[in-house]
């Protein structure tokens, strides 16, 4: 962040992490985030009114649609917007608002997922080279266990989360299971979360349920160009229908 540490006022007692703190860099959500802030806190945007639609607020800003989605995520849980579902962004009343959280939301949801694709779509060619019987009924169990849970209505995302860590297991390389986990472990974090619960449902889940089984195939038939594909694409659908669906 430029100026950041010319602007730290440095003094003997300050604790290490909130010095950490003072020179974390602020992540693109968080700077569009403190920008509309401003802007509701300036009146420009009134208590009680309705946002510019989402196209014309980006546009106004000079950011991207995702961006600018995952900022007003972040005001919503902080407290100072709300988000109707089929309606728009409304500012709440001052006494609904809170200052800015202090708690780490977690990283881009966006960036998550191209760097899901990324690390995801060259793994599982070491896994298709390195499958095995045993590895495969591991990868296949956690399909099985999706689909209870969708037929349940139950959370699906455990099941979601072995199904990627078994794959990366069976690449055969610690350092790159542990990285997925990391990686998909991030949509617990607060800002994920809530983009999670807002977006998800039995249809998506239906739908990745359905690349999953093609992921599978493709391991089984020990093809790793048809699997990274399959994965590259699952990880590209899955953003279009949690991070970056077209707006209402």
């Amino acid at each position: 962040m430029t100026g950041a540490i010319g602007q730290t006022k440095f003094h003997m007692n300050m604790p290490m992490n909130d010095l950490d703190k003072s020179l974390e860099p602020r992540r693109l959500y968080q700077q569009i985030a403190d920008r509309v802030r401003v802007l509701i806190q300036s009146g420009d945007f009134r208590e009680g009114s309705r946002l510019p639609p989402e196209r014309d607020l980006a546009q106004q800003l000079g950011v991207s649609r995702p961006s600018l989605r995952e900022a007003l995520i972040a005001l919503e849980i902080e407290g100072s917007v709300e988000i109707r579902m089929g309606s728009g962004v409304y500012v709440c009343a001052r006494a609904l608002r809170r200052p800015a959280l202090s708690i780490p939301m977690g990283e881009s949801p966006a960036e998550l997922m191209q760097a899901r694709g990324v690390v995801e779509g060259s793994v599982i060619v070491l896994a298709c080279v390195n499958a095995t019987p045993e590895g495969l009924a591991r990868v296949r169990e956690s399909i099985e266990g999706m689909r209870a849970d969708i037929a349940a209505g139950r959370d699906v995302l455990a099941h979601d989360r072995e199904f990627h860590v078994r794959i990366a297991e069976m690449a055969g390389n610690s350092v790159l299971t542990a990285l997925i986990s990391t990686l998909f472990d991030e949509r617990q974090r607060p800002l994920a979360s809530h983009m999670r619960n807002r977006l998800e449902s039995q249809p998506t889940w239906s739908a990745a349920l359905a690349e999953h089984e093609q992921i599978y195939r493709c391991l089984a038939n020990r093809d790793p160009l048809m699997a990274e594909s399959a994965m590259r694409t699952h990880i590209r659908s899955a953003a279009e229908r949690w991070v970056i669906p077209d707006a209402a």
